[in-house]
């Protein structure tokens, strides 16, 4: 049976348990506002580039470009895997490592060559210890996220799907819904999903002014970019609402924990109480 003095020492480690995971709380608040304020920024920028390309796709041969020519035979397939650097954010990386898991074996059943380029140090031990083909791995790369580091793995998808060395880029990450709710996407990249003509056609003939050729060249680059970009800044942002709410939980775990302890540190103090005045008691009786 634990002692008074167990008691209190296993009070105060938890009291301190959870005076870290408040703080970890505090600085996850911290940079889930600074995420929301990024992911705020691009997304009208990825909403104009996906505006203006489905606009010109819509209207001349899309043919005219690599970046939307789909292969006969799809042989190759790539995904790029977003998940953490860290842990402490709940089922965060769980989440997206179980949906990634069961598009990547369905694929390798199909008896595709499937590569995995590993965004985070989490889906990259993940998938190296089970043995999946990561060919590419990005750790630390949410310490600072920063646009140059992305736009080296897009080059790199690209180049890899420019020169047929894979026919399809796929990228999984996860967005917020809420801050207790988040959600899996898989989306494809290359090659580019030409728009629908009723979607994106509109009264009237236009007039493009550099070539369409030009515009399309420029634009399919910019494209993937932005969207890779805002796949990691949703991800970086869910991830660390995944945190916060993870340490909130923590904290509220060790409140509890510490009025369980305190509640039977109170009780086995009384029975001691009561015991040393039975003793005294009794004693004071036998000298009767």
């Amino acid at each position: 049976m634990a002692t008074l003095r167990d008691i209190r020492r296993r009070i105060t480690s938890v009291a301190k348990t959870q005076q870290i995971t408040k703080a970890m709380k505090m600085v996850a608040a911290a940079k889930l506002r600074r995420a929301q304020e990024r992911v705020e920024q691009a997304r009208p920028y990825a909403r104009g580039v996906a505006d203006v390309l489905a606009r010109v796709s819509a209207n001349v041969d899309v043919e005219l470009n690599p970046y939307f020519q789909e292969r006969e035979t799809i042989k190759s397939i790539t995904y790029i895997i977003v998940s953490a650097d860290r842990g402490f954010c709940g089922g965060f990386n769980s989440s997206i490592f179980k949906e990634a898991q069961k598009a990547i074996d369905r694929d390798l059943a199909a008896g595709l060559d499937v590569k995995i380029i590993a965004a985070g140090k989490k889906g990259s031990d993940y998938f190296t210890r089970r043995h999946y083909p990561v060919v590419a791995r990005y750790t630390e790369l949410f310490k600072n996220l920063m646009l140059e580091e992305v736009l080296a793995i897009s080059k790199s998808v690209q180049n890899s799907f420019l020169t047929s060395d894979t026919d399809v880029v796929k990228i999984i990450y996860t967005t917020a819904i809420s801050a207790i709710k988040t959600e899996i996407h898989l989306e494809q990249c290359l090659p580019i999903l030409a728009a629908e003509e009723s979607s994106a056609r509109n009264e009237g003939e236009y007039l493009f002014e550099p070539s369409p050729g030009e515009m399309l060249d420029y634009l399919c680059p910019s494209a993937v970019n932005i969207q890779i970009w805002q796949a990691m800044l949703e991800s970086y942002s869910a991830e660390e609402g995944a945190r916060m709410v993870a340490m909130e939980s923590a904290t509220d775990a060790a409140q509890d924990m510490i009025d369980s302890l305190t509640l039977h540190y109170n009780k086995a103090r009384q029975a001691a109480i009561t015991s040393e005045i039975s003793e005294i008691v009794g004693g004071a009786e036998a000298l009767k």
